[in-house]
């Protein structure tokens, strides 16, 4: 038996053309209803998603210009804008129903119609919407797991002068289309800082495309980046677009890109200057409108210094710059971000840990963090996992080094003076000018602290 699909309302004042339709279309589809003008248009909708209108040209109080059937589709299509209209209309009314075609109707049937034919064409309508349906739905769905990703700041946090100088220069760049390339070591937030660039961005309604080059292979990188047609290769068994033609109209963040070898940074450059790509295996080019935003834990200007990445290149993607701090150098936004971290994973893990203790936050302060906040967030996540009690301690926190090695000092001279005046600049840098912190971490009082300040003009 023919599995029946769709739910058609079809509407016309001729009670004859209504009877033919619901005879013929009810043994294929499940719900077929009628209605003889086009009035309860919205009272039908509002009670029934519908696969498919069928609707009439022409009623009864205009029989000629057709302009019944042009107010109603522009109704139909304001309370539903994916709603799928079939147009109804005499040999006569081609020249109408090609118009209706550019308002929006998705197909039309010319009377006295071929059974084969309507059926046919309403099997489509009917996949079409479904399809629209479908779509609306990943895009919904996209939008919410963007509305989770992308909040300005998630997991991007911090209250040291080094971050809100990253925090300004996203706001102040984020408008506009600059390329932008974000420069720190790994596990410092570059692909947070990307996404935050694109959830203030005038594209933020676009796509967001991440691609690691790192990742790919050279042999594929044209074929990832650029496209390929069918055949282009002997795995090429269709066509596929690349990130640069799928990121078009939004965002494009190419992760590492201090990675790519000399012969595939020209390719990349002849892109960038010619804003179009050509897929493998085609000699049409393909325009292209993305922002782009780049990033690497390369000294890239060394790099550029040495002979090993393009200085052009450079400049097409450098337009701004955004340095983000290794977390040795904001180590006062530790108890910000373990906090953080900590509430997030004792929800995850249904765990009732409160707290992290003052000795685990002085611990936490004096490692290293080679891995920078992704080393942080993991440490965190695995002491709540292993955690017993209702706090953390310093014994939940297993991590590979006790200490930091003389708190990343470079020293000039071994003049006491000199080096007292160094060690006070940088617990005061750590602390964010916060005397008493500072002076409790040199083990001074508030008053030695600030008298040795004077005497160093700090």
């Amino acid at each position: 038996m023919e599995e029946k699909i769709g739910k058609i309302l079809a509407v016309d004042d001729n009670e004859d053309i209504l009877f033919a339709l619901k005879l013929l279309l009810r043994p294929h589809v499940e719900v077929i209803e009628i209605l003889p003008g086009p009035e309860r248009i919205p009272e039908m909708m509002e009670k029934q998603d519908w696969d498919v209108i069928l609707l009439d040209m022409n009623f009864t109080k205009d029989a000629i210009s057709g302009q019944e059937g042009f107010d109603a589709l522009a109704q139909i299509l304001e309370i539903d804008p994916n709603a799928v209209v079939v147009f109804i209309t005499a040999y006569g009314d081609a020249e109408k129903a090609v118009r209706a075609i550019k308002m929006g109707a998705t197909d039309f049937i010319l009377k006295p119609w071929q059974n084969e034919k309507i059926l046919a064409t309403i099997n489509s309508a009917i996949s079409l919407h479904r399809t629209k349906i479908q779509a609306e739905k990943l895009r919904l769905r996209q939008q919410e797991i963007s509305a989770v990703l992308d909040q300005p700041y998630t997991d991007f946090i911090g209250q040291s002068p080094e971050m809100y100088e990253v925090f300004n220069t996203i706001k102040k760049v984020a408008a506009t289309d600059a390329n932008v390339l974000i420069l720190g070591e790994n596990g410092t937030g570059k692909e947070l800082v990307a996404r935050a660039l694109y959830r203030n961005s005038l594209r933020k309604d676009e796509v967001f495309i991440s691609v690691d080059l790192g990742s790919i292979p050279d042999t594929l990188f044209e074929s990832e980046l650029f496209g390929h047609e069918k055949g282009a290769f002997t795995d090429a068994h269709k066509m596929k677009q690349g990130r640069f033609e799928i990121a078009s109209s939004g965002t494009l963040f190419l992760d590492e890109i201090g990675n790519l070898t000399y012969p595939l940074q020209s390719k990349l450059l002849t892109v960038l200057e010619r804003r179009e790509i050509t897929r493998v295996g085609s000699t049409k080019p393909i325009p292209i409108d993305v922002r782009l935003i780049c990033a690497t834990n390369n000294n890239i200007h060394q790099n550029v210094a040495e002979g090993i990445f393009r200085q052009d290149l450079l400049y097409r993607i450098n337009t701004v710059e955004i340095h983000l701090p290794a977390l040795r150098d904001r180590t006062g936004d530790i108890p910000l971000l373990a906090d953080h971290f900590l509430k997030i994973y004792s929800r995850k893990y249904r765990k009732p840990i409160r707290n992290i203790q003052s000795s685990a936050i002085k611990k936490l302060n004096q490692y290293s963090w080679p891995g920078n906040v992704r080393e942080l967030q993991h440490a965190i996540e695995r002491a709540v996992i292993m955690c017993e009690g209702s706090s953390l301690g310093p014994d939940d926190f297993m991590l590979s080094s006790p200490v930091r090695s003389s708190g990343g000092l470079e020293l000039d001279s071994y003049n006491l003076e000199d080096i007292e005046k160094t060690v006070i600049e940088k617990v005061l840098k750590t602390n964010q000018g916060n005397v008493t912190q500072a002076a409790t971490q040199l083990g001074l009082t508030r008053t030695s602290l600030y008298r040795r300040m004077e005497k160093h003009g700090l």
